[in-house]
This record gives structure tokens, sequence and C-alpha cells, in this order.
């Protein structure tokens, strides 16, 4: 009786055991006690971020916002997406997501800011002076005449004849042509005959100080000759006789300005301005300065072009060697002329003149257009990269750990 007495012990000890860790097993996890929550026959939020790999305990994480960043539904969708995978590991991606506001328009426009980024002054630039570049993107002639006119920037400008060369010498003058964008814009819509007046620079800062006593020229240039070759005793000419009788000689400048008399007209009707160049130190000495002139003639339509942005004009005036680099560079050229891209950096100026700063940022933005151009269509990637936990999220290393065990 009391062997049978101890072997049903041993039965009912071994039987509690097992309901115990089933017990145990129920309780922790988490299926008993039922939640409110589960009860109600919702999922609970800390619940949505599983898988084989990588549980909710596996990421200790310090900040709230981040595990909530992990259970949203773009998120949970961007986490199996190989292209964004590869941004968050990238080193420097977690500079760049400090700007979420640029992030959707790098996706959009991916070849082209890589391109930007190559050239960080010359990014700053252009977000400085984004609406300017926008507009002068969008322009009739951009495609073709900003771009060429651009590239002869990269050009020696001892060794080149092309559009812009004469920029790379004497950037402070053609930024001051930039600050009288009348005269600028009338001298680029008759750039041969500027050219022709160039030759003589005396003469031209006459012409342009007193633009009004020339009007009368437009409507016969052959006149012109002939006052200018007896310019001594001619009210206007007199003072600067010599430069003017010179002029008059050099028959090749006399049939330029025959061709196009209408010159004259252009100054007289942009009269302040053109007074205020030849008031002006830089500008002046880009009067006189034959090669800048005869650099604007070769390419007018793209100074044209320039005149009616001036800003955009003085911002590569003042950044030369960054736009020269831009030159030779075709996907950056073709960057230039991306005028969804400029207004994209229009609408965040201040984000993407702040990440020019930043080489770290610059160099994720040049190494993943791959990645940013895969993501292009996902909204789901613009969602995550708006949550302003995001970038907190690139900076924990439980978060960042968890995603390199996925």
């Amino acid at each position: 009786m009391t062997q049978d007495m101890l072997n049903n012990k041993k039965y009912w000890l071994a039987g509690a055991g097992v309901i115990a860790i089933a017990a145990g097993a129920l309780y922790f996890g988490g299926v008993y006690p039922p939640s409110g929550d589960q009860t109600a026959g919702t999922i609970v939020p800390a619940e949505r971020y599983r898988d084989a790999q990588v549980q909710d305990a596996d990421v200790q994480l310090a900040d709230q916002s981040v595990a909530q960043l992990m259970q949203t539904d773009a998120f949970e969708l961007m986490v199996k997406d190989p292209s964004f995978r590869a941004l968050v590991s990238d080193p420097g991606f977690a500079a760049l997501a400090a700007y979420p506001k640029a992030l959707e328009a790098i996706s959009q426009n991916a070849e082209a800011f890589a391109a930007f980024a190559r050239q960080p002054k010359a990014l700053e630039a252009l977000a400085n002076n984004a609406d300017a570049f926008a507009s002068l993107a969008r322009s009739r002639v951009a495609d073709t005449a900003s771009a060429e006119a651009l590239a002869a920037m990269a050009k020696n400008a001892g060794a080149s004849s092309n559009a812009l060369a004469a920029l790379a010498d004497n950037a402070a003058a053609f930024a001051a042509f930039g600050r009288q964008p009348k005269a600028l814009e009338a001298m680029a819509n008759h750039a041969s005959a500027f050219a022709a007046f160039g030759r003589q620079s005396k003469a031209l800062e006459a012409m342009a100080r007193n633009a009004s006593a020339f009007a009368s020229y437009a409507k016969n240039a052959k006149s012109f000759a002939a006052d200018a070759k007896n310019a001594k005793n001619v009210a206007h000419m007199s003072a600067n006789a010599a430069a003017f009788q010179s002029l008059a000689a050099d028959s090749k400048a006399m049939a330029t300005l025959d061709a196009d008399a209408s010159a004259f007209s252009a100054m007289a009707d942009n009269a302040s301005a053109f007074a205020a160049l030849a008031n002006d130190t830089d500008a002046l000495s880009a009067l006189g300065n034959a090669k800048a002139l005869d650099a604007m003639a070769r390419h007018a339509s793209a100074f044209a072009s320039f005149a009616r942005q001036s800003k955009a004009l003085e911002a590569m005036s003042a950044n030369v060697s960054a736009f020269a680099a831009f030159g030779a560079d075709a996907k950056a050229l073709s960057a230039l002329g991306d005028s969804v891209a400029l207004d994209a950096m229009a609408k965040n100026a201040s984000a993407f003149a702040s990440l020019a700063r930043n080489q770290k940022a610059l160099d994720a933005m040049s190494r993943n257009a791959a990645s940013f151009s895969s993501l292009a269509a996902n909204p789901a990637f613009a969602q995550v990269a708006a949550n302003p936990s995001f970038a907190a999220a690139l900076s924990d290393q439980a978060f960042m750990d968890a995603m390199s065990r996925k």
C-alpha cells in the first residue's frame, strides 16, 4: 500500500511539473494572460515588427520614438527593400538623413544630385541662388547655350578662346556685368557690335557714359563712321578722339556696326545701366577686355540667358573653379539643365546649402545614386525619411545592429 502511494505521489509531482512548464511558456510567450488590446481583436504595436531573426527582445532601444518608427507600416515595407538597406548601411547616410526635406528631392533626381555632390562649392552656390538657376534651366536656350558656356569655363583662359574662358580670368568683371543685367542683356543681344566697340575701349567707355548722345547713329551707321573720322570736332567724341579715329579706321569693325546699327539704340534705351557700368571699376575693366567681349559674341545666346538671371551669373563668377569642374563633367552639365532638380532645390534651399557644407552627407549622396533611384517610386521611403525619428534611429546602435541581422 505504501509503495502504491509513493508511486502515485511521483506521478502527481511529474504532472504538476508539466503543467507549470506549460503555464510558464504561455505566460512568457504572451499568450496568457491576454491583454486588453488582444481581447479586442487588434494587434499590439510592439508585436508588429517580428521575424525569425530579429525579435523585439533583441532591440533594446533607449529612444521609444525609434521603437514606434519600427512599428509603422512604411518601415515594415522599407526594411525588406535591399536599396533601403544599402542606404542605411552606408556609414555616411546618417549625416545625409539629418536633412529629411532634401532626401525626397535627392531620390527623385539621384543622378543630378550625385553630380552636384562632387562639387560642394558649386552646390552651395546653386542652393543660395536656386530660383535663378531653376529659371535658367527652364529658359529656351539653357539646355545648349548655358551648358556650352559652362563647359568653356573648364578651359585654360590662356589657351582657349571658348565661351566663358574670359570669365575664369575676369570673374569680378563679369560679376559686375551681372549687377547691371539690362546692360548685359543689351550687350549679349548685340554681342558682335560690342565686340567691335571693345577693340577701342576708350571709345566704348565714352559711349557707355553718354549713351543717349549716340542714339541717332542707329538710323545711319555710316554717319557714325564719318563723325568718328572727324572725332576732334564732334562734341561727344572729342575727349577720346584718337580712340574713335582708330575705330573708324577698322574696316571690319565698321562693317559689323553697319550690319547691326541698332546696337546704338540698345545702349541708349539702357543709358542708366551703361552709365552705372562705366562708373564701376570692375565693369569698366571688362568693357576694355576685348577677349571677354569676343567670348560674349561667340556665345551670345548663353550670355543673353545669363543676363535674364544675373544672380546665376554672379554665383558662377564668385565660384569659378567649382563651376569650371562642372564644365568638365558631362553628368554635372546635364544636371545644370535639370529644371526639376533645381526646382526641388529651390523649395529646400536652406537644407541644400547646409548639406553642401557636410562632406559626409555629400559622400553618401554621391555613392548611393542607384539606391536613391530605386527608391524614388516608393512612397513608403518618403514617409520613413520624413519621420523625425528616422535620423535618430540611424544613430541608435541597437537599431543598426538589428538592421544588420535582417
